[in-house]
């Protein structure tokens, strides 16, 4: 009897041990599936405190170099080119000696008309003569009318022979004093295109091509949006608007910049219809004759200034359908997305014209890893070279 009590005792411990393990181990599985998981921190992100500064964008155009003052030389008169009394590509100063034609035919005829001259002259000389001694006999009555009118009609034509033996005389004179062609102004030759011994038909053979260099004209064209502030630009350099107007810097094809700034001088009448652009024209100083004509360049124009100017990397802009935004910080660390407008681009930065205003924190790198209305943990975003807003710099418009 002992010995089966004992048994059934011997069970309903196991069991009760069985049963507390069971619960144990329930109770440790349900707690371990109540337990949520950490939070995970928020993402880091460089951000940027926008400020207002300066900014000066400038318009590049391709321009080409003309000279204000190019003359083709020509001779007045035909012949064999004797000389060329110049070295080609030389600077030439108004009046020095060019070429020489053959002077021999010319100076024969040139004493041929003093010839005909003195004998022309001869005959007025006696048809004066003649007519003075019908005047005295005509006051004695002692010669008709009809000799004295002959006398008269007679000196008179004489007197006309040497009048035009005179201008013929002149006209050989001119033609022997056009065989020296000399320069009609200070300037810079071209090659010469005839050599000596060639045959030079007046008005006709071109010889060379005579430039000037001091002032340089430069030609560009701008488009028609470009026009009124062009129109003031030109205003003030004409004197019509008070304040001058500031100078227009030039670029060479090395990318160096030109030393001599030059002016606008000239706007074309009428824009071209087939390209809606218009012709514009600066004057730049050339003293040491570095540019040359028909060398391309580029004119550096300012197109937007705006003292107070807010800048961001271009970087933290997003553009979805031609509409730019930012993300922007707020009091609490949640980034906002914010609609931008730009329109002009400096350097690796966008100018914002619309969207920011002084002060506002602006991320910089770490868009990708933001959605908006998310809190961040903001990081100082370093400034280097263009990225930081506030120097003029040169850039370019861009729609936005």
């Amino acid at each position: 009897m002992r010995i089966a009590l004992t048994a059934t005792r011997r069970l309903r411990v196991l069991w009760l041990v069985a049963l507390i393990a069971a619960s144990l181990i329930e109770s440790a599985c349900s707690g371990n599936g109540a337990q949520a998981p950490p939070a995970p921190p928020p993402p880091e992100v460089s951000v940027m405190k926008v400020e207002p500064g300066p900014v000066t964008v400038f318009d590049e155009y391709v321009g080409r170099t003309d000279a204000p003052d190019t003359i083709e030389i020509r001779s007045r008169v035909g012949g064999i080119l004797e000389r060329q009394a110049f070295q080609d590509g030389a600077r030439v100063k108004r009046d020095e000696l060019l070429y020489v034609i053959d002077q021999s035919p010319y100076a024969a005829a040139l004493a041929q008309a003093r010839a005909n001259l003195a004998q022309a002259q001869a005959n007025w000389l006696n048809a004066k003569q003649n007519l003075e001694r019908q005047q005295r006999l005509m006051k004695q009555k002692l010669t008709s009318e009809q000799d004295y009118d002959a006398a008269v009609a007679s000196e008179k034509a004489t007197a006309a022979v040497v009048d035009a033996q005179k201008a013929l005389v002149n006209q050989a004179e001119l033609n022997l004093g056009y065989t020296h062609i000399q320069a009609p102004r200070d300037g810079t030759m071209s090659k010469s295109l005839v050599k000596p011994g060639s045959l030079i038909n007046a008005q006709q053979t071109l010889l060379a091509t005579l430039y000037s260099s001091d002032p340089m004209y430069v030609y560009f064209a701008v488009s028609e949006d470009r026009l009124p502030e062009l129109k003031r630009r030109f205003k003030r350099a004409s004197g019509e608007d008070p304040g001058e107007a500031p100078p227009l810097r030039l670029k060479l094809i090395d990318g160096s910049e030109y030393r001599f700034p030059g002016h606008l001088n000239f706007m074309d009448a009428a824009v071209e219809q087939s390209t809606g652009t218009l012709q514009v024209r600066i004057s730049v100083p050339n003293p040491e004759r570095f540019l040359l004509p028909g060398q391309f360049v580029r004119v550096v124009m300012p197109a937007f200034e705006n003292p107070n100017a807010i800048r961001v990397p271009e970087r933290a802009v997003q553009e979805l359908q031609g509409l730019k935004s930012v993300f922007v910080l707020t009091a609490d660390n949640k980034a906002v997305s914010r609609q931008i407008q730009v329109r002009y681009h400096v350097d690796n930065d966008w100018v914002v014209e619309k969207g920011l205003a002084p002060g506002d924190r602006v991320i910089v790198e770490g868009t990708q890893k933001v959605r908006p209305g998310q809190v961040v943990k903001p990081v100082p975003f370093k400034t280097a070279g263009s990225e930081t807003a506030g120097s003029e710099t040169a850039g370019s418009g861009a729609g936005g």
